[in-house]
């Protein structure tokens, strides 16, 4: 053992011994506070051992108030029949990736606390799911449901907040998918005080529709449209791909021979004051590299199934499983 080892081992001591003058741990708190999860708490204290060794008993004392190791996916069934917060696989270095495709409307009939219990539920399955190797996961906030930019800033703060607080060192990068125009400019004004700000990026799903072909390969060509005519007894239209934040694709329809008393339908064109949603997202500076979402751009737009979800979590907290398929067109 080298000599750094043994300082960091007698940190991961002293962290322990501190927490444990105060009050005697659990089977399951010593369990939970391995020579890792040491690690990552004086790490994200800068290895202050007092600073370390109170956030960790802050956590643990948080964890037995939510009852995070008694959470079953049984109570969360309306959620996981749904798939507004599920494990999508891992990506190219066998990190989980967890989607949270929440709606406005679950946090008005919904308590914090029980969205907090989900997140809780979500980040536990997805780190049982993680190889010894491997240490962190990603997160994918999908706010296309969300119209209200306050309402899913705070959304994402409580989440993040939870995350720097109790799972430190976990999270490798966030992405913020198809956020509310006014997002940004409420994130540029809150993220400084974000601790996790730092490892959370915006992206706009319009910006890799040319990925589309790599996902037909996953879904058979199905709810994928391209470039091209098609016309009926009717009417014909032209499906064509244009930068356009507003609508992903153009209908230009046109007359046929057999309907020609059918008026053309034309597309009233997007005004040239109204500001892009995905040009206010990707200013200067806040350009996301599309190397870095490519990655988990497959699991993002891969079908939802409950089943396949569930067959992930390990031991007694899969519970019963209700079948329910989303298909492409209920989630987009």
């Amino acid at each position: 053992m080298s000599k750094k080892d043994e300082r960091d081992w007698s940190r991961v001591e002293a962290v322990l011994e501190l927490i444990r003058k105060q009050t005697p741990l659990t089977v399951k708190q010593e369990k939970f506070c391995n020579y890792a999860c040491v690690e990552r708490f004086l790490k994200a204290k800068r290895d202050n051992v007092k600073r370390a060794a109170k956030q960790l008993r802050a956590c643990l004392s948080w964890r037995e108030s939510i009852g995070a190791d008694h959470l079953v996916a049984d109570e969360f069934s309306g959620e996981l029949a749904d798939g507004l917060a599920y494990v999508a696989g891992h990506d190219d270095e066998s990190r989980p990736v967890m989607i949270l495709r929440m709606k406005q409307e679950y946090q008005k009939i919904h308590s914090q606390k029980m969205f907090i219990r989900l997140l809780v539920f979500t980040m536990e399955v997805a780190v049982s799911t993680m190889p010894k190797y491997v240490h962190q996961f990603v997160m994918l906030f999908d706010a296309s449901f969300y119209r209200s930019a306050t309402a899913f800033t705070n959304l994402l703060m409580g989440a993040l907040k939870i995350t720097g607080e109790y799972y430190p060192g976990r999270l490798h990068k966030a992405f913020i998918i198809d956020p509310p125009s006014l997002f940004p400019y409420f994130w540029k004004g809150v993220g400084a005080f974000v601790e996790l700000s730092a490892v959370t990026s915006m992206v706009s799903s319009l910006d890799l529709d040319d990925e589309d072909e790599s996902f037909a390969e996953i879904t058979g060509g199905r709810g994928v449209m391209k470039e091209g005519s098609c016309s009926s007894s009717r009417f014909a239209f032209t499906v064509s791909h244009h930068v356009d934040s507003l609508k992903p694709w153009y209908l230009s329809l046109s007359e046929t021979s057999a309907a020609k008393r059918t008026p053309v339908v034309q597309r009233t064109p997007r005004p040239s004051f109204l500001q892009s949603p995905a040009g206010t997202v990707f200013r200067r500076g806040e350009r996301v590299c599309r190397e870095s979402f490519l990655a988990v751009w497959k699991l993002y737009r891969r079908p939802y199934d409950e089943m396949v979800y569930r067959s992930k979590m390990r031991g007694p907290v899969g519970g019963e499983f209700r079948r329910r398929h989303i298909s492409l067109s209920q989630r987009f």
